[in-house]
């Protein structure tokens, strides 16, 4: 415990360490709010009987329950039905970004927005490579569609969540599920229209056409180890004997591999020997054929994996805090758990001059697994990746699809009416979905993005202390004396907190952001002496526009692989996206919510 005078000093420290950690990202988001949390208590800085009351309060309910309601709208297989309708390849790149875009958004306005992506990504892939285009145009305004969909309801998206909870600490009035809609509708609009007409052809030429008409299903080139059997038609030849099945089959030689140790390239006179890797570069559909030519196996359990004849491949992305994610390839053993082999990986379309099996899997890496067909799945779900590419594409409908929509339906309207409070209708729509079996029982807790319940859980009582310590006054303070120095208007102010909101949003989680800059302006209207509902709205749209960098959101990240994305291309779109908002959000925001 330190005195009371030092309370304030202490919770400036504990934030600001916080938010330096957040933005450096070398540990996870969750560990770093609740090791604040447990700091911030030990300290003194919130009370010990408040410690763990963001886990129950509202908003960190509802955003648990709203992803179980998304995985059962996803269960039941309603939002499959819209796919044939939107897989068709004679459309233009524009035409086809906001038709992609516009469903994106209305989706994301009642589910998750990386759910919602992760459902038309393949979609959207399968639409280019049957135009004879790159993904890259469209696969990034997807994305970014996807969460400006979720600025339009109150369940849209964590941000608006959050807002609306201290809006109800501080008034005692939550904002209501569509209050969002005038401004965020506004916004969703401008901004897929933006991206669908301009957005898109800001991106580098090289970036737009990479590997156009060819590469697209393939994604790239994967790294794959493949071993010598003693009945491989390569053993005794040299490897520059292999140049005719290489160019036949579009695969590259990367390294030798003998006992442990890399041959040089160069010296491609070394025969080639029984037990010795092949560390090749291919596609997804060249790689078959050249293990069947020359008689190859895959490392690891080959010899079981030639005994069966019900082998299939499949492309999957990994998502931010995937159970794989920085993990190598050897020590996640997928075929010890699934028969299943992890055998190939696709960074950005480019190469790593790396073992496979020594490489550190990020997100957005693109997998190539292979393994049993009624396998596959298992071991994605395990991973926690997501399912990108698929040889054949089927449709598949779920349980009770029309069933599902209409109790999502009938739950928005009672919760939005106030007949029943919003965490309580979610609640009872998952019980539903689980007693109609929509969603298994054991599905109910996968769904649950548990990192950020314990973010909001671990965040709200540090923010309740922002307000209690006078921490959020005297950062009001700072920002009000600037704007006495230059004389700063109320809407002036409003922009101001926008920009710095927004800019904070595209290195922080939204959810922190959001945490972060809602008090303060709530601090600052107070002593403007004007309505803080412009603020905590301003508030509520900028934490959520993170489009400049791709660790600003996960949608962001999902796509760097399978786009083909550089650190660099995401800014061309994103900024010239955040300036659009900016200028479309504010003045809605003054309209529909005036100061005074």
């Amino acid at each position: 415990m330190i005195p009371e005078e030092y309370r304030l000093t202490a919770l400036f420290i504990i934030t600001s360490t916080m938010l330096t950690l957040l933005i450096w990202g070398r540990y996870r988001y969750d560990i770093i709010a609740l090791g604040a949390l447990v700091v911030a208590v030990l300290t003194g800085v919130v009370p010990g009987e408040q410690a763990f009351e963001g886990f129950g309060h509202p908003a960190t309910i509802i955003i648990a329950l709203v992803l179980v309601a998304s995985h059962g709208l996803t269960n039941s297989g309603a939002i499959n039905l819209i796919v044939p309708f939107l897989i068709r390849s004679i459309r233009g790149t524009s035409s086809h970004i906001g038709i992609m875009g516009g469903i994106g958004a209305a989706l994301s306005t009642v589910m998750n927005n990386v759910g919602a992506l992760a459902l038309l990504m393949p979609v959207d892939l399968q639409t280019a490579d049957k135009a004879q285009r790159s993904p890259a145009p469209t696969l990034m305004p997807l994305s970014f569609a996807t969460i400006l969909g979720g600025l339009v309801t109150l369940i849209g998206t964590p941000p608006n969540i959050v807002v609306s909870s201290i809006r109800e600490q501080h008034t005692g009035q939550p904002f209501q599920m569509f209050d969002f809609a005038p401004v965020g509708l506004g916004c969703a609009i401008a901004g897929i229209t933006f991206v669908a007409l301009i957005g898109w052809r800001l991106l580098p030429k090289t970036t737009r056409e990479r590997e156009a008409g060819k590469e697209l299903f393939e994604l790239g080139t994967y790294l794959i180890e493949l071993t010598v059997n003693a009945k491989s038609k390569t053993v005794g030849k040299r490897l520059c004997d292999l140049n005719e099945a290489c160019d036949t089959h579009n695969v590259t030689i990367i390294a030798l591999l003998r006992d442990g140790l890399t041959m040089p390239i160069f010296a491609r006179w070394l025969k080639i020997q029984s037990g010795d890797t092949l560390l090749i570069e291919t596609t997804a559909e060249k790689l078959r054929d050249f293990v069947q030519a020359l008689e190859l196996d895959k490392l690891d359990d080959s010899r079981t994996a030639r005994k069966n004849s019900d082998l299939t491949f499949a492309e999957v992305v990994v998502p931010t805090d995937a159970t794989i994610e920085n993990r190598t390839v050897a020590i996640v053993q997928l075929y010890d758990r699934f028969e299943t082999w992890l055998i190939g990986l696709s960074r950005q379309g480019s190469r790593v001059a790396k073992r496979v099996r020594h490489m550190k899997i990020k997100a957005g890496d693109v997998l190539l697994i292979m393994g049993p067909s009624n396998r596959i799945k298992e071991a994605s779900d395990w991973m926690g990746t997501l399912p990108l590419a698929e040889r054949n594409l089927q449709i598949s409908y779920g349980k009770k699809p029309v069933l599902a929509v209409n109790l999502f339906a009938a739950t928005i309207i009672i919760a939005s009416l106030g007949l029943v409070h919003l965490p309580v209708a979610l609640a009872g729509l998952s019980v539903l979905y689980v007693l109609l079996n929509i969603i298994p029982l054991r599905q109910v807790y996968e769904s649950v993005d548990w990192p950020v319940v314990v973010l909001i859980g671990s965040l709200i009582p540090i923010g309740t202390a922002m307000q209690s310590t006078g921490g959020a006054h005297f950062l009001a303070q700072g920002i009000l004396h600037i704007a006495q120095i230059f004389n700063l208007q109320p809407w002036m102010m409003l922009l101001f907190i926008m920009i710095i909101t927004m800019l904070l949003s595209n290195i922080l989680n939204n959810t922190a952001t959001a945490f972060v800059a809602a008090p303060v302006a709530i601090s600052v209207s107070e002593k403007l002496g004007v309505n803080a509902d412009p603020f905590l709205m301003g508030v509520a749209i900028s934490a959520s526009c993170a489009f400049v960098l791709p660790i600003g959101h996960q949608n962001n990240m999902l796509i760097m692989g399978a786009g083909g994305y550089k650190f660099g291309d995401y800014w061309r779109i994103g900024l010239p996206l955040q300036i659009v908002i900016l200028s479309i959000s504010a003045p809605l925001v003054i309209i529909v919510w005036p100061f005074f």
